[in-house]
């Protein structure tokens, strides 16, 4: 196989087993020999900047960090990629969650904060080890800088939720919560403007993925490899499939192939 100068992977399901909620030292070692063969690594995830748990991965130096599924890019130099939700459509989303009942949390750069929390948005954070704050100061953050919602809602409720928003898009990976990024955001676009800054060819990209949110990841890179655990939806769309999280998907993945 064609070795990759980057690859970006997503977090929950991929690197770390959603009911483990840990890394298995296959995995640590994984990473650790892909950077020792010269490969960039990066994290594509859905989580804030505060909740990727790097802490998890000791000795491994990510490269760059995809936070908001892409709406938020950076490496240890700077930022590459800012996008956040226009003002107005938080507004529009705040009122339609208040009809359904949802509450909701913001995401900005440095902070959460949630108006509320039910019982899908507190197991939303639980798969994270987190909670969602609950702040006094939410309406301040409403009107600020937001690159991402987290709240709790069903398939069927996308469209109520949605209404009248024209400068944002849902990004589920859960059926029974669901990210809300700008329409500018995304993983792809995330990635896309990563590859640009590092001038890497999309040819020479990988990525691991196992949700329907790493759909666009996959359109942006040459190799995409879905999870065995992963969603039918992102298989069917997937270059190649590897094994499941929980047995190491990843690490025989990168053995068969060469990439370690």
């Amino acid at each position: 196989m064609h070795k990759p100068k980057i690859i970006f992977f997503d977090i929950d399901g991929t690197l770390i087993d959603m009911e483990k909620k840990q890394v298995t030292p296959r995995m640590l070692d994984t990473l650790h020999k892909l950077q020792a063969n010269g490969i960039r690594l990066a994290i594509a995830t859905g989580r804030s900047p505060m909740t990727v748990p790097l802490k998890d991965f000791p000795g491994v130096q990510f490269d760059t960090l995809l936070t908001f599924n892409g709406s938020y890019c950076y490496d240890k130099e700077q930022v590459l990629y800012a996008s956040p939700i226009p003002t107005e459509d938080i507004r529009t989303i705040r009122q339609n969650a208040a009809v359904l009942g949802r509450p909701m949390c913001l995401a900005t750069e440095k902070r959460l904060a949630a108006n509320g929390v039910d019982q899908d948005l507190a197991d939303y954070f639980a798969v994270a080890k987190d909670t969602a704050p609950t702040a006094e100061d939410f309406d301040a953050v409403a009107e600020g800088t937001v690159y991402q919602i987290m709240i709790g809602g069903r398939a069927e409720e996308y469209d109520r939720l949605m209404q009248g928003v024209n400068g944002a898009k849902i990004a589920a990976w859960w059926d029974r919560a669901l990210d809300i990024i700008p329409t500018a955001g995304g993983k792809g676009t995330g990635i896309a403007h990563v590859l640009e800054a590092y001038g890497i060819d999309k040819a020479d990209a990988m990525a691991f993925g196992d949700g329907n949110n790493d759909l666009e990841m996959f359109g942006a890179v040459g190799t995409g490899v879905a999870m065995g655990n992963g969603s039918p939806v992102l298989k069917a769309a997937a270059t190649d499939i590897c094994g499941s999280c929980a047995e190491d998907g990843i690490y025989h993945y990168c053995v068969e192939h060469g990439l370690i």
